[in-house]
């Protein structure tokens, strides 16, 4: 049951994002077009849009702000935007290995800006799948051990399709397939357990760990990619230790 934190790998990224709200509906808003675009604007029929929505409220954004977004995408709205979902990859110091997804306008501006986002950070991009093999996307689902004991999350997991649970740092960790991602999170909502996080991402095979030098370099890297307009989310497969990340603050 016990083993290396997933969670862990995520949550200074986390403690980012939430730093940022502001920026973070735009990101939702876009995110919720393109669901709602490609899949219809029911999100009980539509599970992109689902988890697109849950997203946004998860950052406050306002209710009308995310009808809005949907009637956008479903064509229920006029509007001129539109929006292209395209994943860079490529490589930081130390050749930690980073993915980074996009909606953008206009990809002939998105990707020279990336390249040059890397470029300055003495990094590179790579070509489309070299880095992304060493990725899975999974549901992640982090639950605190003070907030559920070992049978609460086992039987939640069980009876609802989570791949597997795992204990590491005093949390419960839980692994789903993307399909099986929302219901497991409602189970647990439904039986009231708090969760540290909850979301679909994108879990890497291998880790590579950083020193102090190197985690400044890459966490830099990571901030400057994530306050780019088009992108969503980046992720990466650096690890970093407590000791690192707090001789970092």
């Amino acid at each position: 049951m016990a083993g290396h934190s997933k969670w862990a790998n995520i949550k200074h990224r986390k403690a980012r994002q939430d730093a940022v709200k502001g920026k973070a509906w735009s990101k939702c808003s876009r995110a919720i077009i393109v669901a709602a675009k490609s899949g219809g604007g029911d999100p009980n029929a539509n599970l992109a849009l689902r988890y697109a929505i849950d997203e946004a409220r998860a950052a406050n954004m306002p209710k009308d702000t995310i009808e809005k977004a949907i009637k956008k995408g479903s064509g229920d709205l006029e509007s001129g935007e539109s929006y292209t979902e395209i994943r860079y990859e490529g490589y930081g110091a130390g050749g930690v290995a980073i993915l980074i997804d996009c909606l953008t306008d206009n990809v002939n501006r998105t990707a020279p800006e990336m390249r040059k986002i890397f470029e300055k950070a003495g990094g590179n991009m790579a070509k489309p799948g070299a880095v992304a093999f060493g990725f899975n996307k999974r549901g992640l689902i982090a639950i605190s051990a003070e907030h559920a004991t070992e049978d609460q999350v086992m039987e939640i997991a069980l009876e609802n399709g989570a791949d597997d649970v795992s204990l590491a740092d005093g949390i419960w960790e839980i692994l789903t397939e993307p399909s099986n991602f929302i219901g497991v999170r409602e189970a647990i909502e439904a039986a009231s357990i708090p969760t540290e996080s909850a979301s679909i991402t994108m879990i890497p095979t291998t880790t590579v760990s950083c020193d102090a030098t190197t985690a400044a370099k890459v966490l830099r890297l990571i901030d400057i990619l994530e306050e780019h307009d088009d992108t969503q989310q980046v992720y990466h497969n650096a690890e970093m230790s407590d000791d690192v990340l707090a001789a970092l603050e």
